[in-house]
């Protein structure tokens, strides 16, 4: 019976099934949006010192980014393919990139925590703290580190519910965790007056009881793919696929820190009050990218196990289907901020000053992005059919070829302004050559597929 639930990825009909699956991922995502949105509305709105502490968690969040983005190295490289091996059959393949994932989870989590205590004020001041917002994000950050486990497990092993047909259950984790942070947010901060910290301690209780919930599912019966100890002893090659398909998303994620890096070291000399509206902006951003990313997790289960399968016209539908939803969701809400900056930025903050900067900035920021959802599209399809070296080109390509040098040269013709325009040139410049690169490779690879094409 439990096995159903995989089986119809490959029977049912593509549109149901894809809002099916897509749906609970991003209504997970838009309430995990609450993780961050949340601490930074409530910690934006702290009598006299809420613009600075904003700026705080603004680079802090640079740091926490590249923590949780080596989760992204299990769940999109470890969680597709498992999917590939069960649509393949391979339910004992499945299970080791799932054990695997989790041992890896755990290494990555005493890796970064460690190193991140060790180093703490270097990295923040490199992140572009200044000494009147350093104090914050070192507040926020020192906290936040004790839950690092929580976080890893909780992103890393929530793909794996998706993998077996449950986005439901996989929803629900997310969906826990957020609710407590909301409840615990204004607890914390200002009943019991523990401010940034207590926005932290927060998050890290919410991580730690949606990993308990995850964790309780793939150990139970009710998994079809379960966390078994005997899996999580490492095997190389399982590792080695496992990072070769992960290293895009991962460098994906880890590039949106490396990015807040360069954005908010290049803003410091403008004043603090430009990371501030970068931290508002970003979060704004989040809004878009958040929610595709959950439909990404929803529709890439489905194309991975048909094209285990053999299947090229589920596969092809898969893809048709997630474009056109991708592109216009994407395009609809950037439109929305590009018209309406103000209520953007009065959601996060009442300095008029403030909400007057990210007014005048948004559209240098985010024009490149209406037509991002292409990219997402594209590439989320790339990773979904296995193909790890076109992902990495592609993720490497808008952060670190065009986005890094151009928010260090831009700046010296056009001063403030070309940071931001960075972005937008990036944004669009990678959309298009993804685009393109997917068009010529994608009948590629379907050609290259085994087995024969049953009816969708």
């Amino acid at each position: 019976m439990k096995h159903l639930y995989e089986e119809r990825l490959g029977t049912a009909p593509m549109w149901s099934l894809i809002f099916k699956m897509a749906l609970p991922a991003v209504a997970a995502q838009f309430v995990n949006l609450l993780y961050s949105i949340v601490d930074r509305i409530y910690i934006g709105h702290i009598p006299h010192i809420g613009t600075n502490a904003l700026a705080g968690i603004g680079v802090a969040s640079s740091v926490i980014i590249l923590i949780s983005s080596f989760s992204a190295i299990v769940g999109g490289g470890g969680a597709p393919l498992a999917a590939i091996a069960l649509g393949q059959g391979d339910r004992e393949r499945a299970g080791r990139f799932l054990g695997n994932g989790c041992s890896l989870l755990i290494l990555f989590t005493l890796i970064t925590s460690s190193l991140s205590y060790l180093f703490m004020q270097p990295i923040l001041s490199f992140a572009g703290a200044s000494p009147q917002t350093i104090g914050y994000a070192s507040d926020y950050l020192s906290v936040y580190l004790l839950g690092t486990l929580f976080v890893e497990l909780s992103v890393g092993l929530n793909t794996f519910i998706n993998t077996q047909g449950r986005p439901s259950i996989a929803m629900w984790s997310v969906i826990i965790g957020a609710i407590l942070n909301i409840l615990l947010d204004p607890l914390f901060i200002f009943t019991f007056n523990m401010g940034v910290k207590g926005a932290a301690l927060a998050t890290i209780i919410s991580q730690a009881c949606s990993a308990i919930w995850i964790i309780s599912f793939l150990t139970s019966s009710r998994a079809s793919l379960r966390l078994e100890a005997a899996y999580m002893k490492p095997d190389r090659r399982i590792l080695a696929s496992m990072l070769a398909l992960g290293i895009s998303p991962f460098i994906m994620a880890s590039t949106e820190s490396m990015i807040g890096f360069v954005l908010n070291g290049s803003l410091k000399i403008y004043g603090d009050i430009y990371i501030s509206a970068l931290a508002i902006m970003q979060s704004a951003m989040l809004f878009v990218s958040v929610p595709l990313t959950g439909f990404a997790q929803g529709f890439v289960p489905v194309a991975s196990y048909n094209y285990g399968h053999g299947n090229r016209e589920r596969v092809q539908s898969c893809f048709n289907i997630v474009l056109r939803i991708m592109f216009t969701f994407n395009l609809v809400l950037i439109v929305f901020m590009l018209c309406f900056p103000s209520i953007v930025a009065s959601a996060f903050t009442n300095d008029t000053e403030l909400i007057n900067t990210v007014s005048r900035v948004i559209p240098w920021f985010l024009s490149g992005m209406s037509i991002f959802g292409l990219q997402r599209a594209c590439q989320n399809m790339f990773v979904a059919l296995g193909q790890a070296k076109i992902s990495v080109f592609i993720a490497l390509l808008r952060k670190i070829i065009l986005l890094i040098p151009l928010a260090l040269i831009l700046p010296h013709w056009l001063g403030v302004k070309g940071v931001f325009i960075a972005e937008s040139i990036s944004d669009a410049t990678a959309a298009i050559c993804c685009s393109t690169l997917f068009a010529i490779q994608f009948p590629k690879i379907l050609g290259k597929m085994k087995g024969a094409d049953s009816p969708s």
